[in-house]
């Protein structure tokens, strides 16, 4: 008998980055059955992205904090979540059963201003890297990585290098060979180095 599919909450709140959200949900989708995916957001309907477009929230927090994975993407309007009592304090529930939580960009911010991240080792996007990382000085920010997996805690650099962690989680739930798929039916160009992410040089420090 196969395993029930992993239930998978991705987040969604007023100035989220798309690509942050939307490149690691079309990864989830590909490996058949394993994850079902509903959007969460403060409020069920629709939210507005960093871009514009309006995506619908199925469900709203005050709903359930019960997930398999908990997926938070970054954008502008984490700089307005981080002071967001409701949203850090469904974060601190839904990581109580989640088996993995992951961000993408400054989601992690999020994450570490809901005190998830102390103590533990993770990354985020190189050009606000300063920004994210003064919302949790307990974390041990790691600037050159890719992506960092530390326990069932997935963070991962600017915007397109979601996509690449969410490969790794897919390798790490599922194996290698579920991850290459993957990202063979998405023709995608994995940058598989998790420790490595080209754009750490080139931004450097930045002013927050």
């Amino acid at each position: 008998m196969n395993p029930s599919p992993l239930r998978v909450a991705a987040v969604i709140f007023p100035g989220f980055e798309v690509l942050d959200f939307f490149g690691p949900v079309e990864l989830l989708s590909l490996p058949a059955n394993a994850f079902s995916i509903n959007t969460v957001a403060e409020r069920e309907g629709a939210v507005q992205s960093a871009q514009g477009p309006r995506v619908m929230a199925e469900r709203a927090l005050s709903q359930s904090a019960d997930y398999d994975l908990v997926l938070v993407p970054g954008g502008v309007g984490t700089r307005t979540e981080v002071a967001n009592p409701v949203l850090l304090e469904w974060l601190r529930q839904a990581e109580r059963s989640a088996r993995f939580v992951a961000s993408v960009c400054t989601g992690s911010a999020l994450l570490a201003r809901a005190g998830l991240l102390d103590g533990r080792r993770a990354t985020s996007n190189k050009i606000a890297f300063d920004w994210v990382a003064s919302q949790g000085s307990a974390v041990r920010w790691e600037r050159r990585a890719r992506w960092v997996e530390d326990g069932k805690f997935f963070t991962s650099s600017g915007v397109s290098a979601g996509m690449d962690m969410t490969l790794g989680l897919i390798a790490h739930i599922l194996g290698r060979g579920a991850a290459d798929d993957a990202a063979r039916r998405a023709e995608y160009l994995w940058h598989d180095d998790a420790a490595s992410d080209p754009f750490a040089a080139a931004t450097g420090p930045q002013p927050s």
